[in-house]
This record gives structure tokens, C-alpha cells and sequence, in this order.
């Protein structure tokens, strides 16, 4: 019975082209394909290190038809390594699909470790407590970003984001959270590498004037409930008494996310509520 190969989770660098391991440029050269997500993109990578494995072009939109394709190799004895365009697969990457493939064939998955924009904005960003939840790339509704921002509010949050999108993104947290920390580290390891760590209306003021170009993470720093932080049945009082003095549901909203740790648009929620209520 033919042995089966291995699927190799291979890093690969973020913008500089030196920050990869020799352990992977080692399975790069020796593996029989080499599984990426843009084939132009790892070419460069290959070329420059003289490596001229045969690759397969694996994205989030062949997943499926390419996923079986390639656990088929595998299960011939085939060693292929999986790489993304930048950094290390499966973070906000494709990958996915082909790992649980090959864990439901009963075939090897080796992880490598090695360059992340997750990690290395992290380690630069002076975080004073070290846990963190990673989101990837939020979504595109300011309400479904609410709703899973306000999740994860009292610890550090890192995303992704792109440039087109990002003053807007800015917005849309400085009116979830109010006029929080953020670091914004973009183009990591590469000529024009930035890292920003200011306030939400600063950065706004900043990007504005000046349109940001390459990848983005950002990190939202966390903020424990104690500082200020109401339980809901309080809240309601508190609005009933403003209802009360004639302020509008806006001017509610604004006043009582200054002094507890709510968004706005959480508390005009519960303004809505009370006045149907």
C-alpha cells in the first residue's frame, strides 16, 4: 500500500522577502507542488530563491474543485505545501477547506511557523494586557460590525482592513466605542512600513489628509466594564429620566455613552425600547 504524503502549512513573507525561514524554503524546494493563492504572486517568492517546484493555483473561489484534486496527490504519496499570498495560511487566508480535507482523509498536516501581520504588529504595538481576540476582516455592515466588536470590547481586538476602507472603518469604531486607543500598522516589513498608535478621531484626521496604500491590521485596544460599567436595568432608568427632562433620543445616546463603556447606537437601542416599552 502506497504511503500518503503530507500537506505542509507553509509561511511566507509579508513584504520583505528575506523574513522566511530556511526549514521553509527547504519544504518549498523539496515538496512535489506547491498549493497557492495567486500563482503570479508566489512565482516572485520562487524566482528570487531559485525554487522551480510546480505549483497549483488554490483560492477561495476553487476551493471545493481544487481541494479534492489535491488530497487526491496526497493520497498518491504526493508531499504539497500550502501558502497564501502573504504571511501564514488559513489567517484571513484560503486554506480552510483543504486542511479539513485532509484531517478527514487521515493525512498528516505539518504547520511551519513563520511570518504572520498579525504577530508583528502585535509585538510593536506596547499592549498593556497580552490577550487578544482576532477578527480578520470585518464585515461590511456597521451593525454586524457592532455586533461582534461589542463582543469582545474589555480585551484588545485585531483586524484587517483594506486601504479604500479604512477612514470609514475609523468611523464607523470612533461611533461604536468613542474616541479609543488604535493602533493602525500598515505596509509591515516592507520600505514604507507605518506604525500609528493615536486615538480613533486623530487617525481619522490623519488618514483623511492623507489616503493610506497597502495592507492594514489594526489593533482596538480593550476596556474592562468596570470602568464605568451599568448594568441594563439601570441604563433603562437613567434613560427614563433624560425622557423625562425633554432630551432626544440622540442627545441620550451621546450623553450616557460618554460615562459607561456602551456605543451610542446601543444605547439608542435601548432609548427605542423604553419609549415603545
Amino acid at each position: 500500500m502506497q504511503n500518503k504524503g503530507v500537506l505542509y502549512i507553509c509561511p511566507t513573507p509579508i513584504g520583505n522577502l528575506e523574513d522566511i525561514t530556511l526549514r521553509a524554503l527547504r519544504i518549498l524546494k523539496e515538496v512535489d507542488f506547491i498549493a497557492c493563492e495567486d500563482t503570479r504572486v508566489t512565482i516572485k517568492l520562487l524566482n528570487h530563491y531559485n525554487i522551480a517546484t510546480k505549483l497549483i493555483s488554490y483560492h477561495k473561489f476553487s476551493e471545493k474543485q481544487k481541494g479534492e484534486y489535491i488530497i487526491n496527490l496526497i493520497k498518491e504519496g504526493k508531499n504539497i505545501a500550502l501558502v497564501s499570498d502573504a504571511g501564514t495560511p488559513l489567517l484571513s487566508d484560503p486554506g480552510f477547506e483543504l486542511v479539513k480535507l485532509a484531517y478527514t482523509n487521515q493525512i498528516k498536516v505539518e504547520p511551519l511557523p513563520g511570518p504572520s501581520a498579525l504577530m508583528t504588529a502585535i509585538s510593536a504595538s506596547y499592549l498593556e494586557k497580552p490577550y487578544f481576540a482576532f477578527l480578520g476582516f470585518l464585515p461590511r455592515s456597521k451593525k454586524e460590525k457592532e455586533s461582534l466588536l461589542t463582543k469582545y470590547q474589555e480585551i484588545n481586538i485585531v483586524v484587517y482592513e483594506a486601504p479604500s476602507r479604512l477612514v470609514k472603518t475609523l468611523e464607523e469604531l470612533l461611533d461604536i466605542f468613542g474616541n479609543k486607543t488604535v493602533t493602525v500598522a500598515r505596509e509591515l516589513t516592507k520600505i514604507h512600513e507605518e506604525i500609528k498608535r493615536d486615538t480613533l478621531e486623530n487617525h481619522i484626521k490623519y488618514y483623511t489628509n492623507k489616503p493610506p496604500k497597502g495592507e492594514i491590521t489594526m489593533i482596538i485596544e480593550g476596556e474592562e466594564k468596570e470602568k464605568g460599567f451599568i448594568e441594563e436595568a439601570e441604563l433603562f432608568d437613567k434613560i427614563k429620566i433624560l425622557i423625562k427632562e425633554g432630551y432626544s433620543s440622540k442627545d441620550i445616546s451621546k450623553i450616557i455613552s460618554i460615562f459607561t463603556p456602551y456605543s451610542k447606537s446601543y444605547i439608542y437601542d435601548l432609548v427605542i425600547k423604553s419609549l415603545s416599552g
